[in-house]
Order: structure tokens, then sequence, then C-alpha cells
């Protein structure tokens, strides 16, 4: 083992659901490993405190985005932005993680040295000073896109003399009371500003230029709110959340094997809200249910706005902004005293930190993933992408429950780099795979800079949950593709490691 020890066995990079829940998972099952959370903002949760537009919450049920190993308590389901919080903040409060969390520390870069293995890790403060830690193994929960910079269409606002606002960077002095809105977007943001927006605005409308599936369903669940009566309450928690990822999981499977059946029970479900005489082509979608994330719309809010007027939708391409509001190709004026620029995220990866191994910069665009959690021939480093077809958390519980066992097989067989190799002739043989066969914007957008993906398992991010949580939890951690080596005297070269795994 190393002489002089890192500063911390684990560098956790993000305090919000990733992150919070590697650390509960480390308390937990690897309890003889130090770590430390590092955060950019002043205060955990990550997207949920983050964003702060009018109705944010949860667009997957909390019995899935809720950890593993936490009940959601909450009667309902379908969570605004601060019960999430408040959940988190419970969790760190009580299972000791809040000590554990450094707030106002942006990593800025991050070099792992084999000859030491350990990060070398730059920090940045609020106020432009810099700090250095080191760490064994990096743990990234810093989410998935662009904290600096949401998505830019290029949109030319300069003749439009009201306010322009991206629900990324929300100001919390915003007054819509009584003022004609116009939301550009019609994904998850969108349909969960207007009809918020809708309460109290004069008229809102969403700006669509393609229709996005919609789904309406109870902000509660009925069915958790009864076990919860009856049941000691985590037995409740575990059984509800084992009923909604099986329903998940075949409502998509359904989706992809079936589509015809899904739109049609979709478009019962927009006349049972809206009624017959809703406007259908506002609701033609031009690809099926599931090709891309399908929006939630918690108790109808978005059907019930547009049957009662307070919001309507229009379906059309920007012509111009002009001082009164948006002119439209039809010739159309869609006046506004605000408009939302609900146009979408922008991908980022490894939170935009300049990783190098050995002083070589590292391009993730490169490399294969390994069982969705790792990389090829990248040691000590491991991330959280979640599902595009599921909750967010599933992933981030079986990845954070893998890194404890790897991190438990490093310390019983004295070890201190896990790298996953793949050498240049296995990595030649393998085909590739779309890595998100989703047609999402900004899934579309960012792949160039995504990490490579493999047909066959481990060199791949899987979509498919179930089986993952299988095999990540049963699968043997040493399987011959993760090696586990000693820094120093002892270590092998990384060329020696290629040729073992031949």
């Amino acid at each position: 083992m190393l002489a002089t020890p890192p500063d911390f066995d684990v560098l956790i990079v993000g305090a919000g659901i990733s992150g919070i829940g590697m650390a509960a998972h480390m308390r937990m099952k690897a309890p003889h490993h130090s770590f430390t959370i590092v955060e950019r903002r002043d205060n955990l949760g990550g997207t949920w405190d983050l964003f702060r537009y009018p109705g944010i919450r949860s667009d997957s049920d909390m019995h899935t985005l809720g950890f593993d190993f936490e009940p959601w308590r909450h009667e309902k389901s379908i969570a605004d932005a601060p019960a999430i919080i408040e959940y988190l903040n419970r969790i760190v409060d009580e299972r000791g993680i809040r000590e554990r969390i450094q707030f106002g520390q942006k990593v800025i870069s991050a070099d792992f040295r084999e000859d030491e293995a350990r990060w070398h890790v730059e920090m940045e403060r609020e106020d432009g000073s810099r700090t250095h830690v080191t760490a064994n193994f990096i743990y990234l929960g810093s989410g998935y896109y662009d904290y600096d910079e949401p998505y830019d269409p290029g949109f030319q606002l300069g003749e439009f003399e009201g306010q322009v606002l991206h629900p990324q960077f929300w100001p919390d002095d915003l007054d819509y009371t009584g003022k004609k809105v116009v939301v550009i977007g019609s994904g998850a943001t969108a349909v969960t500003i207007v009809p918020s927006m809708a309460k109290d605005a004069a008229h809102v409308t969403m700006l669509q230029r393609t229709p996005t599936w919609m789904a309406g369903r109870p902000a509660k669940d009925g069915f958790a709110n009864f076990l919860r009566k009856i049941l000691p309450e985590s037995l409740a928690y575990s059984i509800t959340r084992f009923k909604n990822i099986r329903m998940q999981d075949f409502i998509f499977k359904a989706a992809r094997k079936k589509p015809e059946k899904a739109k049609q029970a979709l478009r019962k479900g927009y006349e049972k809200a809206m009624g017959p005489d809703y406007n259908k082509a506002d609701f033609d979608v031009p690809y099926n249910p599931w090709e891309e994330r399908l929006c939630l719309v918690p108790d109808d809010d978005m059907f019930k706005a547009l049957k009662s007027g307070d919001a309507s939708i229009k379906t059309g391409h920007i012509e111009a902004f002009e001082a009164k509001g948006i002119r439209l190709k039809s010739g159309e004026l869609l006046e506004a005293d605000i408009i939302v620029t609900a146009t979408g995220l922008k991908l980022a990866v490894a939170g935009k930190i300049d990783v190098r191994v050995n002083g070589d910069p590292v391009t993730f665009a490169e490399r294969f993933y390994y069982k969705g959690c790792m990389f090829s021939n990248l040691p000590n480093l491991a991330v959280v992408f979640g599902y595009l077809n599921a909750s967010w958390t599933l992933r981030a519980d079986i990845n954070s429950d893998y890194v404890c066992r790897v991190l438990n097989h490093m310390r019983e067989t004295g070890t201190d780099i896990a790298n996953p190799v793949l050498t240049p002739e296995a990595e030649a043989a393998i085909e590739e795979d779309d890595i998100f066969d989703f047609s999402s914007g900004y899934i579309q957008r960012g792949k160039h800079i995504m990490p490579r993906n493999s047909v066959d398992y481990p060199w791949r991010l899987n979509q498919e949950y179930v089986l993952d949580r299988k095999r990540m939890a049963k699968d043997p951690v040493d399987d011959g593709l993760l090696t586990f080596t000693r820094a120093g005297a002892n270590a092998q070269s990384a060329e020696e490691q290629l040729e073992a795994a031949e």
C-alpha cells in the first residue's frame, strides 16, 4: 500500500441525487473508506436546487426517483423540487453526510498519476482562489448537462421589447401576473411551466415546432398511500417501488413493440381530459411513443389549462421576434410580454472537468463505457448517467452499490488501481451501437461528445434496469476485464496489463 495516503479514498463530485446516493451507499457498504463531497453551488440538490421555474417537479415517480434505501414519505409521488430537496436534506442529516460536503468548490481539473494511484484534483472557489486535493478514486455525480450554458438555438431577439428568460436561469423576482407569456418548446420543462404560469398570467401560449407525446397520471399514488397505512413504511415503499419499476419496464417495451396501440391509448387520454373537440393537430406527434421520453402530466394539469382557455398551444415556425411578440411564418403574431425559451439543455460529459491520466488529456468520446459505470482504460473513475426510459436514481443506486463492491475488493486484495482494460485488438473487434436510441434534440446534439457504446455488454451503457441491476449485483467484480493492481514498485506497466488481458 502507499506510504503516503491520499487526502481521501473517494472524492465524490456533486451533491445532487447521484453524489448523495453514493455517500449514503459508502456509509452503509464501504464504511472503512474515507470520502468527501465537493459541490460547486452553495446548496445541495443539484438540478433540484438550480432550476427555480414555476411548478418545477419530478417527471418520474418518487418511488423510483427516490433511493432504494430511503422510503419516500410524501403523499404525492410526483413531487415538486422543495419536497425533493427536503428528502435529500433528511438523508444527509440522518446519515452523517452533511459534514462531509464542501460547498462552493468547483472541480476544474483531475489528473490520475498511476505511480501514486491517486487523482490530483484542482478546485476553484467562488472568489477565484484555487485549492488542491488528492483522492484514490473519483465518483462523478455531476449530472449530464452544462450548468453554465443552456442550449442556444440562435434566436435573434433584438426587436422584442419584453423580457426573455431561460428556465435554467429563472429570476427570483419575476412577476408575470396578468402578463401574456409565450413558452417556446414542447418538452417536459415547457409542459411543467405552462399550467403553472397559467394560474396567474393573462394567458400562456406554448409555441411548439413539433408536438410531443404527453401522458396524464395522478400526482398521488393511491396504491402506495394505501400500503403505507397498513404496512411498515419500508415494506410499503419496497413493494410500491417494485411495482413501479416493473410497470415502467412493461410500458416502455409495450410502446416500442406495439407503437400504434400506445398511440391509441395516449389519444384516449387526451380526449378524456379535454373532450372530443380538442385540437388534434397540436397533438399529432410525428414519432412513436418512447422514441423520445414521454412528458408526464400530473393530475392532467396541462390538459386542464388548455381546456379552460388559460393556456393554448400553437404549432408553427418562428419567422422573427418583433417588438410586441413572435411573428410566425404563417404570418400570425403571438403577442407576448414575456418569452420563455424552454428550448432544452446542452449535454456535458464529466462536468466539463479537464480529466487527465499521467498528464495526458482524456477524450471520453474515444473510450467505451464499462458496465454503464466506468470507462475503458480509465482507472479509478466512475460516473452516473441515468436511464432515459426510467428514473435517473435507478442507475445511481446500482452504480453506487457496484463501486462500493470495487472499493471493498481493492481493500481486501491490497490493490489501489482498478482499471477496465480494453486491448487494441479487443477494441477493434467491437461492434458499436448507438449509445442513445432516442430522437430527443438534446440527445442528438450531444452525441459527438458522448463515450462509445458496444452492442455487447459490458462495454456499453445499457437501457434495461432490471437486467442491469442483476448483473451489477451478482457478476464478479474481478471479471478479467477490470484489472486490480498496486502502485509503485509492484505495479504492472500499462503494456503489461494489456498483455495480461489478452
